[in-house]
């Protein structure tokens, strides 16, 4: 499967959540991945915050873009840095017993 982000979102700083297609849920930190003449602008905290999904993966004002699966494997699980909840990979319920 080809991975790509669905939905993102800015949080702070650098920082940046992803939904990806796999289900994934994933913050990642960019404040040491701005480098070069493309990423220097984005340095700028403001121009930083303006970007959008385009070609199923982040891309800033400017036509900076990152792969996803770069994202992906510099991000973490979005529960490890917030309060999201880990995702349920099983739920157990009682099952129901009437009254008598």
């Amino acid at each position: 499967m080809f991975l790509e982000i669905n939905r993102a979102k800015y949080l702070e700083e650098y920082k940046i959540r992803m939904w990806f297609n796999n289900g994934e849920v994933r913050d990642v930190d960019l404040a040491h991945s701005l480098k070069g003449e493309v990423f220097e602008p984005l340095r700028d905290k403001k121009q930083f915050q303006h970007f959008s999904i385009r070609f199923n993966t982040i891309e800033w004002e400017n036509g900076a873009d990152l792969a996803p699966e770069y994202l992906y494997e510099n991000s973490v699980p979005a529960y490890e840095t917030s309060e999201v909840a880990p995702p349920i990979v099983a739920e157990a319920q009682t099952p129901y017993k009437p009254s008598k």
